[in-house]
């Protein structure tokens, strides 16, 4: 598969990993902590008055913030350029739930194509607008980890039982894959990992359209911890977790949400001694308040500080912002570690691949 290695051609993204190299890369932050500030209503969400194709559909589409890359297009692109006037490198699609696994709750399978390939015009048109020679842009495909597990029953009289199939993951991700790809993305990034096992679904799709295509995109890979054990959902620890998913030879590798920064710090310190490749850290805005405006209580002083932090001990080569986060949070983050250099890290001699 693709690789970290420095003399690795990338059909696109390819200027990444010298960046990488050279400073501290910005994310962008949350989507839908920003889509919440907007106060949209199911009307909004079904793009009514003036977008009448889902004024029939059946069942709620409020919340379904995927939809909105086609219903209300401006409000994402809005977002994106926010992020992007705030300094952000890289801004990820609003496609985290844009499977057709993940819009089975909607009834609206069908739709994962269309989804995903407008979401990543979206976003390239922002980045377009901002790049410059001095500080060029780049689109993640963001994969999230769908509502499913293949790891865990979903019945505890039942520890065999499993809601989804590997093959069925894989097929739902290939799908999503070409959509991002078409729409034109740089990168992808597989994130919010809680499954090792679902992960492992999306880098084999994402192995056998790079082999199909022959293309080859920069991979970023970002699980969650999501409590204080120090391990993802279906047990394993961080280095367990590196070490489950190193052969695929990511851009960076690193954690996201769920705990914040404060407590996800021994966390990355671990993964900053273990990896092989840059580490990437966007954590939450501290932990969930639903009496918060933004669901989460930590401001952009607070959050910058203790990002600062990891990138003050030299821990980091990618940060950003998850779930509470905002454009605010984002230029505070960028500002902060403007000063500090990227984490060193090791790159195996790789040969190069004719794109």
């Amino acid at each position: 598969m693709q690789s970290n290695g420095s003399n690795l051609v990338f059909t696109r993204g390819s200027e990444l990993p010298a960046l990488l190299n050279d400073r501290i890369l910005i994310l962008d932050g949350a989507m839908g902590t920003m889509i919440q500030q907007y106060k949209l209503s199911e009307a909004d969400y079904r793009g009514l008055p003036g977008n009448t194709r889902f004024a029939d559909h059946p069942g709620d589409l409020k919340g379904n913030n995927e939809l909105l890359v086609l219903t209300q297009p401006h409000i994402i692109q809005k977002i994106h350029e926010d992020y992007l006037e705030a300094g952000a490198d890289i801004i990820e699609t609003n496609t985290f739930g844009a499977t057709s696994v993940a819009q089975e709750d909607y009834k609206m399978p069908g739709l994962a194509r269309e989804m995903n390939e407008a979401a990543a015009r979206l976003a390239h048109d922002a980045c377009a607008k901002f790049s410059t020679p001095e500080k060029p842009r780049f689109v993640a495909g963001a994969i999230g980890p769908t509502p499913k597990t293949a790891s865990i029953s979903p019945d505890v009289n039942d520890p065999g039982a499993r809601n989804i199939s590997f093959d069925a993951l894989r097929d739902t991700y290939r799908e999503q894959i070409e959509g991002l790809y078409a729409g034109g993305v740089d990168l992808f990034l597989v994130e919010t990992i809680f499954d090792t096992l679902n992960a492992k679904a999306a880098m084999f799709a994402l192995d056998e359209f790079f082999e199909d295509t022959g293309v080859k995109l920069p991979v970023m890979v970002s699980g969650t911890v999501t409590d204080a054990s120090g391990r993802i959902l279906s047990g394993q620890t961080v280095e367990a977790f590196w070490n489950s998913l190193r052969h695929i030879k990511p851009l960076t590798f690193g954690l996201n949400c769920a705990l914040g920064a404060a407590l996800m710090r021994p966390y990355i310190a671990e993964l900053a001694r273990i990896c092989n490749t840059a580490v990437s850290c966007y954590p939450n805005a501290g932990l969930p308040n639903p009496m918060s405006d933004t669901g989460f209580d930590e401001t952009p002083e607070i959050t910058s500080a203790l990002v600062d932090g990891f990138a003050k001990d030299g821990l980091v080569n990618l940060v950003g912002g998850c779930c509470g986060t905002t454009p605010d949070h984002i230029r505070a983050i960028a500002n902060a570690v403007a000063k500090r250099k990227p984490r060193v890290f090791y790159r195996e001699p790789q040969a190069e691949v004719a794109e």
